[in-house]
């Protein structure tokens, strides 16, 4: 069981927040989603449970009907575009990359057209212009060009950087220790990460925190991170969990 404990840091940034008469942005991803599974279950419970908004990044070329009636009951969740198929085109000796420059940039920027049109034509409404890339790993040549496919915003991991012709929605706590245990970090380290971004927002006055999850390995201590995550925050009048929808449509106002 997670300590009470742990939390102070988190309680006391969002409280620097209710002090300045401000609230802060936190939205969820978590990707690979292909087809229905227990664990994608238990994802769309905590998610309804705590009425939480959720962007699943579905892999394109693997997902079909099943995983849209599974959707289907799941009013909180919006899908947004993983690649083509997950697959790496890098070298051995490099980081796996799905859209880089191994293969011809047209080739490439051909299957992400197959992608935005086969998740748009399967989930209407539920469907996000954003592209999710495999790895968090994207070749800057290819970014500019993501706007004539349809796409409205970029999502990888870490701090946001100008990007040509594209919004930028990133996620900055990964919930999953992948150098190590590939189950939930230590709670402290996450919510560390949270108080860190969370600051800088507040300094900054801007931005939002993405919360990056894995639902196909987490193991009990993910589980138990993210419901107690949610509750805290829920509770908390600082914290308010908004649907991506919403960051891409205050982009296009802006």
């Amino acid at each position: 069981m997670i300590a009470k404990t742990v939390w102070t840091p988190l309680m006391a940034e969002l409280d620097r927040w209710q002090g300045a008469g401000r609230t802060a942005s936190l939205w969820l991803r978590d990707d690979d989603a292909v087809e229905p599974s227990a664990a994608l279950d238990r994802l769309l419970e905590l998610s309804a449970r705590h009425a939480l908004p959720l962007t699943l990044a579905v892999i394109p070329q693997h997902t079909g009907p099943a995983l849209v009636d599974r959707l289907a009951t799941a009013p909180f969740a919006n899908i947004a575009v993983h690649g083509w198929s997950h697959v790496n085109h890098a070298g051995p000796a490099r980081k796996k990359c799905e859209l880089g420059l191994d293969r011809p940039v047209e080739v490439v920027l051909g299957e992400l057209q197959a992608g935005f049109d086969h998740l748009q034509k399967l989930y209407g409404e539920k469907f996000v212009a954003l592209l999710v890339p495999p790895w968090n790993r994207i070749d800057a040549v290819l970014v500019p060009r993501l706007s004539f496919i349809g796409f409205s915003a970029l999502s990888v991991f870490g701090a946001e950087k100008p990007a040509d012709n594209i919004g930028l929605v990133n996620t900055h706590v990964d919930l999953i220790d992948w150098h190590g245990t590939r189950g939930g970090r230590d709670p402290a380290d996450l919510v560390a990460d949270m108080v860190r971004r969370l600051g800088a927002m507040r300094e900054e006055e801007g931005g939002t925190l993405g919360f990056l999850t894995h639902h196909l390995v987490h193991d009990a201590a993910a589980w138990e991170f993210l419901d107690a995550l949610f509750a805290v925050t829920q509770d908390h009048p600082a914290s308010n969990w908004i649907p991506v929808s919403d960051i891409l449509d205050a982009m296009k106002d802006n």
